[in-house]
Formats: structure tokens, sequence, C-alpha cells
């Protein structure tokens, strides 16, 4: 039996703390303090790799990496719990559980290091909500020395009609691309009373952003999922000015590579050829976002194979069983992906608030909560399932 005396009331108190003192994006030093110490407790050396906490456990052979993200979100708490966050940030998505789980994992493992049949990486990310974390922990070297074979990460989800410890494996693409764009209009300034004289960078970018509907609207198959979300439109000056200049920000979700490129091409089209029949000027830059996540199939397999002949098969459902698209209803994107793109990997969500029981808030809502019962099921998902690829493929 995988289970270890007093580990779950240890993840409660692990997790509240982590809740209580949320940090976001790189700066997580109390929080990576904090886990280090854990780890040190629990027998590791870990390592840091940048913003990433890294340790290792087992002996040479194979290497399977177990990911977990640890930063939070800049929400101001509304959940009225003992342990809530007072500095302005929030764990509204789960990765003080995550975090939890993992440590959870590396005791677990730790007292089973002697049968391992090769090495288990343990990753503490940040800087996953800015879907910045995983690209600059692979620039670090986390997928070398020892370099992993094949890799998991857990995401918790709530406000879901599954009874809490439900697992869903995910199979194929399970989280879009996400592409962060600006798009600078450059007009002529002058007074508001004779708008002749200028050319109005706000009005060119109101004709830009209606353009940009069109794409998803005409131009992409319904088979094809893309969300297209223009979220500002800034502009400066007063009231009676024509504006010089004006700039669009959105984000593009996209779940394959072929028409997240030919997408990317349409915007800056569209935005150069209306601001040229405007008389204005039109610059599109990308920054940041991340690819498709894509689950290798063996691996999501074997993950539904292993955790169904423990927790059994009404615990365990891949995303296909469920009879529905894993895409609907959900749009958001996972560094992880970055991971998938190097290496074979498998995402599986875990079900930490059924509706039902009163978990009715979606995750990033400030008054999401959490069940914390899961957190010793989380734990042992994620040892289970090293400890047995590398009982099968280690060595």
């Amino acid at each position: 039996m995988w289970e270890m005396q007093g580990l779950q009331t240890e993840l409660v108190e692990i997790r509240r703390y982590l809740h209580k003192h949320a940090e976001v994006g790189f700066d997580l030093e109390s929080t990576a303090v904090y886990i280090e110490k854990k780890l040190i407790e629990y027998g590791y050396a870990p390592v840091r790799l940048g913003g990433a906490i890294v340790a290792t456990v087992g002996k040479k052979g194979k290497t399977f990496l177990l990911r977990a993200d640890m930063d939070a979100l800049p929400i101001e708490e509304r959940t009225e719990l003992s342990y809530a966050c007072t500095n302005g940030n929030m764990h509204a998505c789960g990765h003080d559980m995550h975090a939890a789980m993992l440590l959870g994992a590396a005791k677990l493992l730790k007292a089973r290091e002697k049968e391992l049949n090769g090495r288990v990486k343990l990753l503490f990310q940040p800087a996953e909500e800015c879907l910045e974390g995983a690209k600059d922990a692979i620039e670090k070297g986390v997928l070398e020395k020892p370099k992993p074979q094949a890799a998991m990460m857990i995401h918790v989800m709530t406000g879901v009609p599954f009874p809490a410890g439900t697992a869903v494996v995910a199979k194929g693409v399970s989280a879009p691309a996400a592409d962060f764009f600006s798009i600078s209009v450059q007009g002529k300034g002058c007074h508001g009373a004779a708008p002749w004289n200028g050319v109005d960078a706000l009005s060119v970018a109101a004709r830009i952003l209606l353009g940009l509907e069109e794409i998803s609207a005409r131009e992409v198959s319904t088979v094809k999922s893309v969300v297209l979300t223009v979220g500002k439109l800034e502009t400066e000056g007063a009231d009676n000015v024509i504006a010089d200049r004006a700039v669009l920000k959105g984000t593009l979700r996209s779940f394959d590579e072929e028409t997240r490129k030919r997408v990317k091409e349409r915007v800056e089209n569209i935005a150069r050829h209306i601001a040229t029949a405007f008389q204005a000027k039109a610059q599109v830059s990308y920054h940041g976002g991340c690819p498709t996540l894509v689950n290798d199939d063996a691996l999501s397999q074997h993950t539904e194979e292993v955790l169904r002949e423990y927790f059994g098969k009404t615990r365990v459902y891949n995303s296909e069983s469920l009879g529905r698209d894993v895409r609907a209803g959900q749009g958001g994107s996972e560094d992880f992906a970055y991971f998938t793109h190097k290496i074979p990997c498998v995402m599986m969500a875990v079900s930490a608030g059924e509706r039902e029981k009163g978990y009715v808030y979606p995750l990033h809502h400030p008054k999401v909560a959490f069940d914390e019962k899961v957190l010793s099921i989380g734990a042992t998902m994620y040892a289970m399932n090293a400890y047995q690829w590398l009982k099968k493929d280690g060595g």
C-alpha cells in the first residue's frame, strides 16, 4: 500500500502555509525556501535552476520527471478562510495544492528509494500563470543531468460534477497554444474640433478590432478551435483630442500549430491593411505564450492503467471516455506544453471540488475553494505513476 500514516495531515498543513503566503511569477522566495526546507527534511538535496527547485531520488537509470507549479495569481482573496492570503495574491488556480501533492510524492518516493528502477526528478516550477516558468526551467537545464525520458503533471479542478479524487487522464491535445499580442496603431494627432487635420488612431484601432472578429467567425472551420480576444484598447490624450496613437492588446488560443500560424498571419495582414486604408500605420508584436500541450498516447495509456488498477475504474477516466471533447468549456493554456514538445508527457486533472458538495466557484475566482482531502490522493498518483513507469521502462 502507498498510504503513509500522517501524510494527509502533513500535506494539509503544507498546503495551508503555501496558500497563506501566496507569491506570484518568479518572485517566490518565501515559497521556495519553505519547499526546500521540506525537501531537506525528507532527505533530499534540492538545487535551484533559476526560479525552479529541482530534486532527484533513486539510482542510475532512466528518469521520470514529476512537475508541480507553485506560483499564485495577483487576486485579492475573498474566501474568508482562516488561512486566507492577505497580501493581495491568491492561489486561485490551485498551485498550492499541486506543490503540496508533489512534496507528498517526494516523501513517498524517498521511503521506497531502494525499490526504484531508475530516478525520479521533482520539479517545483515558478511562473506558470504568465506562461514563462517552464520555458525558463528548460533553458536553465532541467531536462539535462539527468535527462528525463518522460514527464507528468497534475492540475486540480473544482466546481465540477466529479466526486473529489476523480482523475481524468488527458489524451491528445489537452490545452491550447497561447499567444499574447499587441497592435500599435500610429496616426496623426490634432484638435478634436478639426479632425480633418489628423488621422484618428483610436478610430482605426476600433476598425481593426472589428476586422479581427471576422477571423474566427468567417475564416476558421468549426472543427478547429480558435479564440481570439482583444482585452484592452489603450490611448492617451484628452476628450477633445484626436488620438495620435492607440494600442490593442489581446490573446490568441488555438489547438493546432497550423491554425495558430495561419491566424497569426491574418492578424498581421488585417491590422496592416486596415491601417493603410485609413492613412495610418499598424505594427503587430507577439510576446509570451506557449505551444499546444500534446499528450503522449503510450504514456497516457500507461497512466490510466496504473491508476485504474489502484484506485478503481470508477475513479479514473481518460478525456475521450467522458464522451466529450476535453476542449469544451475550457480554453486555458498551460506552459507544461513546452515539455510535451521535448519528451513524452502526460497531463492529468484531479477533481478537488464537486459542485454538488458546495464547490461552486471556478478556478481564478476570488472565492474559489478546494477539497483538501485529495492532497494525499494526488501525492500517491504522482509517486505511483513514476514508480510503475520506471518498473516497466526504467533500468
